[in-house]
């Protein structure tokens, strides 16, 4: 079964079941300061899990693109991926436990659709603890549809709950489903989570718990339904293959890195061992499978409509870091071709561009991004090699000068460390770290505190006020100027929009200026549910490329006789412009080629 099936067929089963199929989200999330990417496909959906009306119902289903930068260091073995798709459908308010465990059991076994082997599947439910009991429910749900009692793992929180996304908010118990990708003949009557050959494929996560500020574990008023499959995996165990890059989501990268490099992708095992002090590999799994994902992944950022270039900060520095340690491992495997990894890029763009349009849109900035950004490495890896040879110890200083003069992220420069043998001086590489406030993983996990869950109100007003500034850009600047990013935290807003040239005194003057004056006009806010057509035809701003569910929410702000915004958007606002307060610009800087980036505040 292809990926492409596989997807449609999801898709198709859950809209069967009343749901309205909505299109992936940005990678770049547009109002959530925890994390740098779109992790997971809840992740656009807050507002609707915490009570807000969703345009396409109270039942909706897609497949989003997902960027999981925590697992950057793991990818290299046959299942981990930065970039992955998940597959979800999820409940507002509307169906619960039954049906979506039912559904589940449906889509996975039914020659309808995927026909999987019942005798090879097992399941995980919450087994309780002080704050919430045992999830009877979904034991007993899953009892009845067949599954043996030995297969029905109870687990505790750390397997089987989830959230909540902030300190507070919803939360709740989830189970999960496993594949037996062993020998058929050798199926356990009993299912034990730590054996390598019982692979998750799904999770259904029950939020029914609402997680005070004292730590308490309240019942939600709406209890909402949130799953998540990740399609590579679940192509893999279709497809009865025992690695995720064998599957047809990536043969045709493996098979350009082979014509690069003139190596084979090896059947064997991933053998070390050293040669001259270097860590060498029998074979070369290993670094294909990393150049595999980290340009698919770089390709898929950049390519986004709301793409970033590499650069030093936030998403930017993860692009780089990703496209970089390509390049060290195409230099492990013998690569020696200039310019090789828009070649690569290229065959992604083109795997993709029917499921994900934007790749083929923005195919001109991935590769010339990517090129320069190859350009630049090249340059001084060779030199950055030699030095960090000459070195015995090296200290966290030395580090950051490997990562200043050279250009290496500090995670390169510790891999190289630990491929050498060499110890860092973790303390002084620490301080160093907080110094130069560079992206540590932890960081890139999850940047700020907080987000929508635990700041509605403050996020609400600087969202809104994001609406206004756009709209003041557009007026003051002019109709080229068109949103490509923001990022909201509980106390200032930082929104990336298309301008070729630094904003004079004068132009920042003036667009706070109107946005102020808008405020003090105390405009009301609505919003009305149209088709995308309708929006289109109401000239109401937004990105109409996408792939929009049947029905959007454009915002207006003001009335039709004195209109200042109408955008169509999902994201939380307030009633009326009075309630923002006073708007003050506090940066204008560039983000990227053609892209300037201003930083603001609500006193």
């Amino acid at each position: 079964m292809k990926a492409k099936e596989i997807r449609q067929k999801y898709l198709d089963f859950f809209k069967s079941k009343g749901h309205t199929i909505i299109p992936s989200e940005s990678l770049i999330p547009e109002n959530d300061p925890t994390v740098l990417f779109t992790t997971a496909g809840m992740h656009p959906l807050v507002p609707y899990l915490m009570g807000e009306e969703h345009p396409g119902g109270n039942r909706v289903t897609n497949a989003q693109k997902c960027i999981r930068t925590s697992d950057i260091d793991e990818v290299g073995d046959t299942t981990h991926h930065t970039f992955f798709e998940m597959l979800g459908n999820w409940s507002f308010g509307d169906y619960f436990k039954k049906e979506a465990i039912e559904w589940s059991w449906e889509f996975l076994t039914s020659s309808e659709w995927l026909g999987l082997d019942k005798n090879r599947l097992a399941c995980s439910v919450f087994e309780g603890d002080d704050n919430a009991p045992f999830d009877s429910e979904a034991f007993e749900i899953w009892k009845n549809l067949g599954m043996p009692e030995k297969r029905i793992a109870r687990l505790g929180k750390k397997e089987n709950w989830w959230g909540p996304a902030g300190e507070t908010g919803p939360c709740g118990p989830d189970t999960e489903m496993f594949y037996w990708v062993g020998d058929p003949n050798k199926v356990p009557d009993s299912f034990n989570d730590d054996h390598d050959s019982w692979v998750e494929i799904w999770n259904d996560v029950f939020m029914q718990y609402n997680k005070t500020k004292d730590g308490n574990f309240e019942p939600l008023a709406q209890q909402n339904v949130d799953t998540g499959m990740g399609l590579e995996r679940i192509l893999a165990v279709i497809n009865g293959v025992d690695d995720n890059y064998k599957t047809e989501l990536f043969a045709n990268i493996i098979k350009k890195i082979e014509e690069l490099s003139n190596l084979k992708y090896g059947d064997d095992a991933d053998d070390e061992y050293i040669k001259n002090g270097k860590r060498c590999w029998v074979n070369t799994r290993k670094q294909f499978r990393i150049i595999a994902d980290h340009i698919k992944a770089a390709a898929f950022i950049m390519g986004d409509n709301k793409g970033v270039a590499p650069s030093n900060t936030d998403q930017g520095y993860i692009v780089r870091r990703l496209i970089r340690r390509a390049i060290r491992y195409g230099k492990q495997l013998g690569i020696t071709k200039e310019l090789w990894t828009k070649e690569i890029a290229q065959i992604v763009i083109s795997d993709y561009k029917e499921a994900y349009p934007e790749l083929e849109q923005n195919y001109v900035f991935i590769l010339n991004e990517i090129n320069k950004e190859e350009k630049k490495f090249s340059k001084t890896l060779e030199k950055g090699l030699k030095e960090f040879e000459k070195k015995g110890n090296i200290n966290g200083k030395e580090a950051f000068d490997l990562y200043q003069t050279y250009g290496f992220p500090i995670e390169m420069t510790k891999e190289l460390a630990e491929e050498k043998g060499i110890e860092i001086d973790e303390k002084e590489f620490k301080k160093e770290l907080k110094k130069h406030q560079e992206l540590s993983r932890t960081a890139s996990a999850g940047k700020f505190k907080g987000g929508l869950a635990d700041s509605g109100e403050e996020t609400a007003k600087l969202h809104t006020a994001t609406h206004l500034l756009n709209a003041a850009l557009r007026k003051i600047l002019g109709n080229h100027v068109y949103q490509k990013g923001s990022n909201i935290t509980a106390k200032r807003l930082r929104f990336d929009f298309t301008h070729n040239e630094k904003l004079t005194v004068e132009e920042k003057q003036k667009v706070e200026e109107l946005v102020n004056e808008v405020i003090q006009k105390d405009l009301p806010i609505n919003f009305e549910e149209v088709t995308v057509d309708e929006a289109k035809e109401k000239g109401a701003i937004g990105v109409f490329d996408a792939k929009y569910g049947d029905k959007v929410k454009v915002y207006k702000i003001g009335s039709d006789k004195n209109l200042f915004s109408m955008e169509i958007c999902g994201g939380p606002h307030v009633n009326s412009t009075g309630e923002l307060g006073e708007f003050k610009i506090k940066k204008e800087q560039s983000s990227s080629a053609g892209v300037r980036r201003i930083k603001a505040v609500l006193k």
